[in-house]
């Protein structure tokens, strides 16, 4: 009895089935082989290469990378600020996020709605280390009119973009 084939038709909609069955793998490590990406989604290595070069160029892929332990390399300590900006307009708001970018310890930043225009996540060494982001870079940054910071004390959930398919 020949092994049944399910058809790949690189055409088709980045987010059926088999799109998702390569995603879930991927993210669960993006180390492995063709071949065993083919095997564990009933496709080929060839066809899994096609779908995935699928979805790299039309964005839902968009890099490979390492999750590392920041703890184990020094960066000790994670805080959550909140930053409200003098004004609003376009480029106050174009500007402050190409300073942001250029901030290695800042992990995310986010423009949201309420009482704050930012949420920002530090990674940093220790607090003097944070002491000195603030000083050095953070209030550099024109146009801050007030912050609030919070050290997280525990991480209760990190993970991955829960990935169904349906």
């Amino acid at each position: 009895m020949k092994p049944v084939r399910i058809k790949d038709d690189p055409s088709e909609n980045p987010s059926d089935k088999i799109d998702f069955a390569i995603l879930r793998v991927l993210q669960q490590d993006s180390r492995k082989t063709l071949q065993e990406i083919g095997a564990e989604v009933g496709l080929s290595p060839t066809s899994c290469w096609t779908r995935i070069k699928k979805l790299e160029a039309q964005g839902v892929i968009k890099r490979y990378t390492v999750d590392i332990d920041a703890s184990k390399i020094g960066y000790h300590d994670s805080v959550i600020v909140q930053l409200t900006l003098e004004s609003h307009t376009d480029e106050t708001l174009y500007e402050f996020g190409k300073v942001l970018a250029t901030i290695p310890e800042i992990q995310e930043a986010y423009l949201v709605s309420g009482d704050y225009d930012y949420y920002i996540r530090i990674r940093v060494r220790d607090t003097r280390d944070y002491e000195r982001l603030l000083r050095e870079k953070l209030y550099k940054i024109p146009g801050i009119r007030h912050s609030k910071s919070h050290f997280v004390l525990r991480v209760l959930k990190e993970s991955s973009l829960p990935l169904t398919g349906e």
